[in-house]
């Protein structure tokens, strides 16, 4: 069963209407559209190593079955995830016997999906 759990990205906005612009490989972070806000983004950023991947919201979809899904709230964006495959997937050797955790970023086009040791940091930020 995939667990989700809200997380305070600090502004509120409609999750279905956003996208993902960017992600910086080099600094950890990810800038997402805020709509209505022309001059802002929302910067998602991650203190250390981070495995990601970035999916049509269709595809994470057919991984398991949507109707066993728990805590999705309609339009939210950020979610701490429990029980998904992305998570298990990953080499114990990458996890270096150090919790990991796994993070959804949800919009109307497409998941970002991140696993890291810790939580994200959000900040609204000026358009690059």
């Amino acid at each position: 069963m995939l667990r989700f759990f809200p997380l305070d990205a600090g502004v509120t906005f409609e999750a279905v209407r956003s996208d993902l612009i960017g992600f910086d490989w080099q600094n950890n972070c990810a800038d997402f559209f805020i709509p209505g806000d022309e001059e802002h983004v929302l910067r998602v950023s991650f203190r250390n190593d981070v495995i990601v991947r970035m999916l049509d919201e269709m595809a994470v979809s057919t991984e398991t079955d949507p109707a066993t899904w728990e805590g999705l709230v309609p339009n939210h964006f950020a979610y701490r995830v429990d029980g998904d495959r992305f998570l298990e997937a990953q080499s114990e050797a990458w996890k270096g016997g150090f919790p990991v955790e796994h993070y959804r970023f949800v919009t109307g086009d497409g998941c970002l999906d991140v696993v890291t040791s810790l939580p994200p940091n959000f900040a609204v930020i000026p358009k690059p």
